[in-house]
């Protein structure tokens, strides 16, 4: 069923044509997930008729600034960065407040949230699932508990999470332990679910919809205080884009409307597994569901 929805759905989006005013920038952030989506992105509209300029790779607070200064038109952010990093908006909030009070706040901003995904990519502390086992840690509970019982365990940390306002100390904070700052390992993100897998650190930072955790078996911990909060993956354009482009909202709800947990892990593993190449990613998915 899903599947024929969606090809009626692009059936009736590629014969609407794209009444394109000018070009559109579609910007990406720099790991895995969103340069898929960036190029997925570009070679989707550009199959509907519109003229794109990709601009991937980007840091999450250069990206933001970018699209709120019109640098950037259209990317795919994620409801708690918005709600807390951009925001300042430090409540717990359900997903769906989440969602309603960044669509909200950033519409202030001219930024028009479109229909958000069933992708949900919160982050996750991680460790080997056979050590994991064996010191009965299942949840970050358990391993606060571990850890405050006089056990020291490294952690693989990238520099935005260990100084996110969402991040390490706040989770120290809530969960009430410290892994100390000698053990902490500050990589780059892509480095540091490799260094779990091969013993270097004992757990890590990671995105809960990461295709390497089950295919480097790893096992990512409860987060059993909802510390984490939301963070569905949903596309971000400019008000003035959308006025421009009257279509460009409906097409990309119904892109977004494929895209779930699963669907996005696989994504990742497909790239940071099996060595596929983005582009190429991008566009089987893409042709998968009629959409070029």
């Amino acid at each position: 069923m899903k599947h024929l929805m969606t090809g009626l759905i692009a059936a009736t989006l590629l014969a609407s044509g794209a009444a394109s005013a000018e070009e559109i920038t579609v910007g990406g952030k720099n790991f895995t997930e969103q340069q898929i989506l960036a190029s997925m992105t570009d070679q989707y509209l550009q199959a509907l008729g519109y003229d794109v300029d990709k601009r991937a790779g980007m840091g999450s607070a250069v990206l933001r600034r970018a699209q709120e200064n019109g640098q950037v038109d259209l990317y795919w952010e994620y409801t708690g960065t918005s709600l807390i990093t951009y925001n300042d908006v430090t409540e717990k909030l359900s997903p769906e407040e989440t969602y309603q009070r960044v669509k909200q706040l950033d519409a202030e901003k001219g930024l028009v949230w479109l229909n958000p995904s069933e992708a949900n990519n919160t982050y996750a502390l991680t460790m080997r699932a056979d050590d994991a086992k064996s010191r009965g840690i299942a949840s970050i509970s358990d391993l606060a508990e571990t850890i405050n019982a006089g056990e020291t365990l490294t952690f693989a940390s990238n520099a935005e999470f260990y100084a996110r306002e969402d991040g390490l100390r706040p989770l120290e904070q809530t969960y009430g332990f410290e892994f100390g700052r000698p053990n902490i390992k500050r990589m780059d993100f892509g480095l540091t679910l490799p260094a779990l897998r091969d013993e270097r650190v004992d757990v890590s930072i990671a995105y809960s919809t990461d295709g390497r955790i089950p295919a480097y078996d790893l096992v990512a911990l409860e987060d059993d205080k909802q510390f984490f909060p939301n963070y569905a993956l949903t596309p971000v354009a400019r008000q003035e884009t959308l006025d421009a482009n009257p279509d460009l909202a409906e097409q990309m709800n119904a892109l977004s409307a494929l895209l779930d947990d699963r669907t996005m892990a696989s994504l990742n593993a497909s790239v940071d597994v099996d060595g596929d190449n983005i582009e190429d990613v991008a566009h089987d998915f893409l042709a998968e569901h009629d959409l070029l």
